[in-house]
């Protein structure tokens, strides 16, 4: 396959980027779309060019470590797949293809199609775990959770804070990332103690990083490789509200 590609290139976080063109001429329809951007970094390199910046790690749809923006979409064009796991065979050949960065306040560019998530690391810190040493894990019947709040609660806890939801909502929210934490402990007897604490702490952070607010365009929901539901973004407001009124 001969591919043409529109890359986003910026040398560090302080200076301008603007969009590459680059032509790769021997993809497989079976690679992944991270194996061709390893197959133009090697041809770059070859040429005694920069190699293109990426994150990955796993390349399983499992780190959250992959992500940009493919034709506008975040992750790319197939639903509930993380960009590692989109192949070549979803494009003809010939195809033109943009590869931009997530755009966002809270992200900022590091280097090509880097940006800075530790955001969302700091938004953990501000209240998603549980603070109360348990000691070993309990017997999975010991705890007698419902099994549609524990359903639920795997549900929101599958996500892998890739940052899609903020690279696709047009206010770079991060409410369903936030929102799927919260849930994830607020069913779960485990998490009910700092229940409060957590929303308030959590959603206050989120809104400290500069991210905007949620206006329910559900862009999120649509790009989420996991397809969390914006449901947990109603529930976090709900958390919030319970603990501002006390």
């Amino acid at each position: 396959m001969t591919l043409n590609l529109l890359i986003w290139r910026q040398k560090d976080a302080g200076s301008a980027g603007k969009m590459v063109p680059y032509t790769i001429s021997n993809a497989s329809p079976d690679m992944s779309f991270l194996e061709m951007l390893d197959m133009l970094n090697e041809d770059l390199i070859k040429k005694g060019e920069e190699a293109i910046e990426f994150d990955n790690d796993c390349r399983e749809g499992i780190c959250g470590m992959c992500g940009f923006v493919i034709n506008g979409v975040a992750h790319g064009p197939r639903r509930a797949t993380a960009a590692c796991q989109v192949h070549m065979r979803e494009y003809r050949d010939g195809d033109t293809i943009t590869i931009e960065p997530w755009r966002a306040k809270a992200f900022p560019v590091i280097k090509d199609l880097v940006v800075d998530r530790s955001a969302f690391d700091r938004i953990m810190a501000a209240g998603g775990y549980i603070s109360v040493n348990v000691g070993e894990a309990p017997d999975a019947n010991a705890l007698p959770i419902p099994k549609d709040d524990a359903d639920q609660a795997m549900d929101a806890a599958v996500c892998i804070g890739c940052g899609a939801c903020v690279a696709a909502c047009p206010n770079a929210s991060a409410s369903l990332f936030v929102g799927a934490r919260i849930t994830q402990f607020a069913l779960l007897s485990q998490g009910k103690p700092e229940r409060k604490r957590r929303a308030l702490n959590m959603v206050e952070q989120m809104d400290k990083e500069g991210f905007g607010d949620c206006s329910n365009h559900a862009e999120c929901e649509a790009v989420c490789p996991k397809e969390i539901s914006i449901s947990n973004i109603a529930a976090m407001r709900r958390e919030y509200l319970k603990a501002i009124v006390r």
